[in-house]
């Protein structure tokens, strides 16, 4: 039976908004300075702070969501990623404590720490607050014993004197060491926009940035006591053998033949947004990984599948406008039967249009949808949709994907000839109308929903077979109808499929 035992820490706040990213990239960053190797996890479905954190660490930050996987998923996951390896693990929470999917607080950071085992470091945010600061930690101490609260850190500190007294009454009402206390910072040194945090590969002073966070963070935080509180943490069965996170992951679709399929992927200054586990499953199911930008150059004309994540498309649009080499190149393709799959910006950038600020800017136009941007969420949480049609290239009907939705865009059916249909009824979330969701065309699926291979895990194998069929096809120059591309389910009988 293996044992989770790296030294580890997670980092938790009463709310969202406390500070939480800034400290943990400024321990990442401060504990890299003292040479230890850092592996960085981020709890929930955030790419924008775990981008943040590679950033810091120097290494991939995988996420860990109790909504998206199961408790033995993330535990082989956790050890996975830390056996052998690392001097330290740092576990980013989000929202408060206790905040999950329901009163019961399931799917919440609090939930995570008690499956690693992983002591958690309270922030409190001590804007205006003395004595009562002490509640606060009593409280959380109190609403769940089973939570190891080690430590304390305060944050938005006025003064020496304002530190002292909140010191002295936490330590003195809940027996919970206060190991740092950071003060007001004059500016915000991970600059805010629309969507929230700016993605690291948009801000252009980010190592900067992050220099300064650290600095910050090594003169007011006792690292000393954070990694003794790390140590302390109880080893942790892992019983499953390396079978859950393995299986799946690999595709029966490839002959003794076949060649490794090239699966591009758009990673640039639009479209970042990337689970580093689900790369990693197209290459374990036996993809050839090529990474693309669409903001310069022509659309290469040697792909056999195209996985598009989600990014900010509108801020880029115009130069994603601009480049019609790949915009032409990429619609062309997709017209003779390339598997695309597109997730949220993805699947904006093949609509007709994506309109912001009251102008818009032509995009792929390989389904007639036209994606409005507006100052509000439209859809904004976890999500669970259901493929309903066998026109789906990638899932058969009956599949239940289990995922995460974020967006301001929503989608209105342009005119022209009609090009795709959608093939998913919304279970939770809003999709494209609160109703169905996940539109194909030919060899294309896109959907506002974000998947993570670790439980979705027939969807590298599902790209590896529609891709070598794609390969065969183009190899020997037969492509013709979309629908010999791949082989639809057909009806809904038996259960449905969970993945």
């Amino acid at each position: 039976m293996n044992k989770i035992k790296i030294p580890r820490v997670t980092i938790a706040a009463l709310k969202g908004g406390s500070g939480k990213t800034i400290l943990t990239l400024g321990l990442i960053g401060a504990m890299r300075q003292r040479h230890l190797d850092v592996v960085p996890f981020k709890k929930g479905p955030d790419y924008i702070d775990a981008g943040w954190m590679a950033n810091a660490a120097k290494q991939p930050c995988y996420n860990l969501d109790p909504f998206l996987m199961s408790r033995e998923t993330i535990l082989e996951s956790f050890f996975t990623r830390t056996s052998g390896k690392g001097d330290i693990a740092v576990i980013e929470g989000n929202r408060g404590l206790f905040d999950g999917v329901d009163e019961a607080g399931t799917c919440s950071t609090a939930a995570l720490a008690r499956w690693l085992g992983s002591p958690v470091i309270l922030l409190i945010d001590c804007t205006k607050v003395t004595r009562t600061a002490a509640a606060m930690v009593l409280g959380c101490i109190t609403l769940d014993p089973d939570v190891n609260i080690a430590g304390v850190i305060l944050n938005h500190v006025a003064r020496s004197r304002h530190e002292t007294m909140v010191t002295r009454t936490i330590e003195s009402y809940t027996g919970v060491r206060v190991i740092g206390a950071m003060p007001r910072m004059k500016g915000d040194p991970l600059p805010m926009r629309h969507l929230g945090v700016t993605p690291c590969e948009e801000h252009p002073e980010a190592l900067d940035s992050l220099e300064k966070i650290a600095g910050i963070v090594a003169q007011t935080v006792n690292l000393n006591d954070l990694k003794t509180i790390a140590e302390q943490a109880i080893p942790v069965n892992i019983d499953t053998q390396g079978t859950h996170f393995r299986n799946g992951m690999r595709t029966t679709a490839s002959g003794p033949g076949s060649k490794r399929p090239v699966i591009g992927i758009i990673r640039d200054q639009a479209f970042q947004f990337y689970y580093p586990e689900n790369i990693e499953a197209l290459e374990m199911a036996g993809a050839e990984i090529r990474f693309l930008n669409a903001l310069e150059g022509s659309f290469p004309d040697d792909l056999d599948g195209l996985y598009i994540g989600g990014g900010f498309p509108e801020t880029q649009a115009p130069k994603l406008s601009a480049n019609t080499a790949f915009r032409e190149g990429l619609l062309s393709t997709i017209e003779n039967g390339l598997p695309v799959y597109a997730e949220c910006g993805g699947l904006m950038y093949l609509g007709n249009h994506i309109i912001w600020h009251d102008r818009a800017y032509p995009m792929v136009g390989a389904i007639n949808w036209d994606f409005v941007l507006g100052r509000r969420p439209v859809g904004h949480g976890y999500s669970v949709i259901e493929v309903e049609s066998c026109q789906n290239p990638f899932f058969p009907a009956g599949t239940v994907l289990q995922g995460h939705e974020f967006h301001y865009s929503r989608p209105i059916s342009s005119q022209g000839k009609e090009k795709g249909c959608l093939t998913c009824r919304v279970i939770r979330g809003h999709g494209f109308d609160g109703k169905m969701e996940g539109i194909a065309y030919k060899g294309l699926f896109g959907t506002y929903t974000h998947i993570h291979a670790l439980e979705c895990k027939n969807w590298g194998p599902s790209m590896i077979r529609l891709a070598l069929t794609y390969q065969e096809a183009r190899e020997k120059s037969t492509i013709k109808a979309p629908c010999s591309l791949y082989r639809p389910s057909h009806g809904r009988k038996g259960t449905k499929k969970e993945f």
